[in-house]
């Protein structure tokens, strides 16, 4: 196995969670470790963990330290592997067709090839960082073919020829873990499970990410999120809604509303559910904060 000794200048975990910080994205040594050893060992990255811990913005992250162009590919119930390698544009070569006056054209040159994802990261293994995101909510049979695709790298067009890639490309998956991954696909990746960051790390990730968020309001959010996330709540609030509440509840308290009717107002930024609305409702007292220095 070829060992990268480095990848754009980062050579160690510690280098690349730094950078990660400058990339406004506050890492673990673990999630740096095996974010490390997946460039490395030149390994796709598998990111698994509850919705909203942060999975697609590591990898966006990532793209950003390393320089290269995000190229997502959005994963759902039915993909197929035109949606992920390339189709041809019919409409397009129809109309050549129709205009053209040459005998010999071409229906199956560039200009008419519609680039997906896969092909698209293979065309440029060393600029972009392919994103494949929500894994687990495509079915069994695209997984086996994403697996037969991180084997090899390589695809072959029928018309046109094989396109390999002269190097393996940067790749994250991420699984809200909805179904469980084939275990061949697992052991083709270096694997780190994503928790919701403690109570310290998450103010640090709110003071880092929102724009004017006193720290004692964020450190409030923070804690009625903790307590959130301990009752049965179909949509628990993730990283995300947690700075936004933040900054929600900021917004409406520089307007005139005290706390804790600011974080009371704001609560459809962190919980999105109406079941769960209705479910934190009688407990808002309980949950909420009384004061948020400011």
């Amino acid at each position: 196995m070829a060992i990268r000794a480095s990848t754009s200048g980062i050579s160690s975990p510690i280098e690349l969670r730094e950078a990660l910080v400058g990339a406004q994205y506050l890492a673990g040594d673990d999630l740096a470790t095996a974010a490390y050893l997946a460039l490395a060992l030149g390994k796709p990255l598998l990111l698994e963990g509850a919705p909203g811990v942060g999975k697609t913005e590591a990898a966006k992250a990532l793209a950003g330290v390393l320089g290269r162009r995000l190229v997502r590919m959005q994963c759902y119930e039915g993909i197929d592997a035109s949606a992920a390698l390339y189709d041809w544009n019919y409409p397009r070569q129809m109309l050549a067709i129709r205009q053209s006056t040459e005998a010999g054209l071409n229906l199956f040159s560039e200009e008419f090839l519609l680039v997906r994802p896969l092909l698209d990261a293979l065309r440029s293994p060393r600029t972009t960082l392919l994103l494949v995101d929500e894994i687990d909510r495509a079915d069994a049979e695209f997984e086996a073919f994403l697996l037969e695709f991180l084997s090899d790298f390589s695809i072959s067009i029928p018309e046109t020829g094989t396109v390999r890639a002269d190097e393996p490309p940067v790749v994250v998956l991420t699984s809200n873990r909805t179904r469980d991954l084939h275990e061949a696909l697992r052991r083709r990746c270096v694997y780190h499970w994503i928790s919701y960051p403690d109570a310290s790390l998450e103010t640090e990730i709110v003071m880092a990410r929102a724009s004017s968020v006193a720290r004692a309001t964020a450190e409030a959010v923070v804690a009625s999120v903790g307590l959130m996330r301990q009752e049965p709540l179909a949509k628990p609030p993730g990283v995300a809604e947690t700075v936004e509440w933040a900054e929600a509840a900021t917004l409406l308290n520089a307007q005139g509303a005290r706390w804790p009717d600011a974080f009371r107002r704001a609560i459809g930024v962190a919980v999105k559910d109406q079941d769960d609305l209705l479910y934190v409702a009688p407990m808002l007292d309980r949950l909420l904060p009384g004061e948020a220095v400011q």
